[in-house]
């Protein structure tokens, strides 16, 4: 089992604001998180599955 993180760290982690990570929370759309007590906590193996499925393979400009 890996490290858990927290929302700040994934957000410094993915480069984006911490108010996104909230955001993909609230919307169901970001990694698999846990509630521990009250708060949310991330793997960091989980964070870079769901980069892995967003990622964007760049078109061959020809």
């Amino acid at each position: 089992m890996g490290a858990l993180l927290t929302a700040r760290e994934v957000a410094q982690y993915c480069g984006v604001p911490l108010k996104t990570v909230y955001g993909w929370n609230t919307a169901g759309t970001g990694p698999k998180y846990y509630r521990v007590g009250k708060h949310v906590r991330y793997r960091a193996s989980e964070v870079d599955k769901w980069l892995e499925r967003h990622a964007v393979i760049p078109r061959d400009p020809a």
